[in-house]
Parts: C-alpha cells; structure tokens; sequence
C-alpha cells in the first residue's frame, strides 16, 4: 500500500498563505495613518524615547492614550516642559508641571558603556527599545550615540554597572578593539 502524498495540500497551503499575504500587503499601502489625526500630530510632538515612564509601552501608545482622554499630557519627563506646551497648544489645555511620579525632566542624554568594565553579557540588547546597542554575548557592546534616545532602560539589566547616562557633548568615542586586543 502506498502512502498518499502530502504535495498537494502544501502546495494549496502555500497558494493561500501567498495570496493572503498579498491581499494584507496591498490593505496595508492602501490603508496608512491619517497624518492629519489626532493621534498622528500628538505622536509627533513626543520625543520618540519609547522609554515607557509614561506607563505606556511606548510614544505611541501614550498618544493615543491622550487623544482617547485616558491620560493627561504632563506623563514625560524626556519631553520635558516644552512637550507639555504643545501638547497643551494642540489640545488647548492648560499648561501644567511635569508630573515627576513619571520621572524627572532633565537635558538630553545618552546611554555610554564603559567597555573595559563590559563583560558581553548582552542582558542590555534586548532592554533598548531603539536598538541603539550594539554588541554580541562575550563581545564589547557600544551604543550608538545617534540612535540612542537617553531612556535609561539599558542601567538596571546590567549586573557591572557599566553603563551610564551622559551630555551627549561630553560622551567618548567608542573603543575600537575586541576583549583581550591591545
């Protein structure tokens, strides 16, 4: 007795997953964001730092958290005041104070590794939300300075205490060599 072939329902599968692929493709180039919404210009105004002290996971996600009146517009402190006063402009709200239960407003910075005190454990990849941390388990990492939005969600998974917050004037260039490289 022979075994009946599984080729063609494959091949069928395979057929639906590619036309079903195409069809969301072409929904997704016909159907982008309105620029215009709200949501959309509140976005905008914020700092893209995805660094969640808001409470939400990301710059996205809050905007729309304040267009749908769910959150108030003083929840970021990397957007500091000047955020908080478009934000008020837009919604024509009233101005108020950073809320500092969501951190406190500060200068920009940015994340730097101290690369002699790296150990490569990689536990600081996966916290950055804007992949400005580049590096290999047992390798140096380094941050790319002009990725990095300064959110600070790279400091608590690192168990050396390597890296820090820095004036993005005042950081140094990264090391240019392997561990154990004169």
């Amino acid at each position: 007795m022979s075994e009946p072939t599984l080729l063609p329902a494959v091949a069928i599968a395979a057929a639906l997953s590619a036309a079903a692929g195409a069809a969301l493709g072409w929904a997704a180039s016909r159907l982008r964001p309105d620029p215009g919404s709200l949501v959309e210009r509140i976005d905008a105004l914020l700092p893209q730092t995805q660094c969640g002290q808001c409470r939400y996971p990301g710059c996205r996600p809050y905007a729309e958290a304040i267009a749908a009146g769910e959150a108030d517009i003083d929840r970021c402190p990397p957007g500091g005041t000047a955020t908080v006063h478009a934000l008020a402009t837009l919604l024509d709200r009233p101005v108020r104070p950073v809320d500092e239960q969501y951190g406190i407003p500060g200068p920009a910075r940015i994340a730097v590794i101290d690369e002699e005190r790296c150990i490569g454990c990689a536990l600081c990849l996966p916290a950055c939300p804007v992949d400005a941390i580049v590096g290999a388990p047992r390798l140096l990492h380094t941050v790319v300075a002009a990725q990095c939005t300064g959110c600070a969600l790279c400091l608590p998974p690192c168990p050396v205490d390597c890296i820090e917050l820095q004036d993005p004037g005042n950081a140094p260039p990264p090391v240019a060599r392997r561990r154990g490289q004169p």
